[in-house]
């Protein structure tokens, strides 16, 4: 039996009290599910309110059933008319399509998603293939459309991808983050938790900062893996683990 595994770890910028970056994960009415990932304009508050505009029209898209692609252009469009053209949002979609059995990966960002996969010559070698085309962000240009890649659904797959604080980490001091390079240290595979991967990684980078992270870091990682187990209940599962500030703030 397959089971996809999906990860987040985010911090905000230094100083901030509140990410601008939203992640959400909502299923999908025809089988599988969808994470959102937003980066809003700006930091802070601001930044919270336009990456909630976006996350919020896409995720309700989903659920309804509208295709990624189309999720992407109508959450574009949204953002606009709500703000004028005036703020723009990076947007990612990985979705798990069980209608086609594939991930389908939606780019309106200019971070990559990166996709290890077995070899196809070495199936004990693995490979990572970093998706990176040039995609414009939501909320501005007219005419904007996704980047899309559809991968078929696997053994062995771990996609990771994340919001440009953790791009840039490291570029203040002169030495930013080689993120294939890091990856590879970190020893990410599909025999390692999620969010083990995802903590890591997050850690790579708030360490780069001086652990004062010069804008809002988010990373997803998503796994799938074979699991060989004797319970026939198919049982989900979520955690959730939110640090509370110690002051109220309004």
């Amino acid at each position: 039996m397959l089971v996809v595994e999906i990860a987040v770890a985010k911090v905000a910028k230094y100083a901030v009290a509140e990410s601008g970056d939203s992640v959400e994960i909502v299923e999908r009415p025809n089988g599988g599910f969808s994470v959102v990932i937003v980066d809003g304009q700006r930091s802070g508050r601001s930044a919270k309110a336009i990456s909630n505009i976006a996350v919020r029209k896409a995720i309700s898209l989903l659920a309804e059933g509208v295709r990624d692609g189309a999720v992407a252009r109508a959450t574009h469009d949204y953002l606009r008319t709500q703000r004028n053209s005036q703020v723009s949002a990076e947007l990612t979609i990985i979705s798990v399509d069980l209608e086609t059995r594939t991930i389908v990966i939606s780019r309106n960002s200019q971070c990559p998603v990166l996709i290890r996969h077995p070899s196809e010559a070495d199936p004990m070698e693995e490979i990572w293939t970093v998706l990176e085309s040039p995609a414009d962000a939501v909320g501005v240009h007219s005419r904007v459309r996704p980047v899309i890649d559809e991968w078929p659904l696997a053994a062995g797959q771990v996609l990771v991808t994340f919001t440009d604080g953790l791009l840039h980490s490291g570029s203040r001091r002169g030495m930013p983050l080689d993120i294939q390079a890091t990856l590879a240290s970190l020893h990410m595979s599909a025999s390692n938790a999620a969010q083990d991967m995802a903590d890591d990684l997050l850690g790579v980078a708030v360490s780069a900062d001086d652990r004062r992270p010069g804008d809002d870091v988010s990373v997803v990682v998503m796994r799938v893996f074979d699991c060989q187990s004797e319970d026939s209940l198919e049982i989900r599962r979520m955690k959730v683990s939110f640090p509370l500030p110690s002051v109220v703030i309004r």
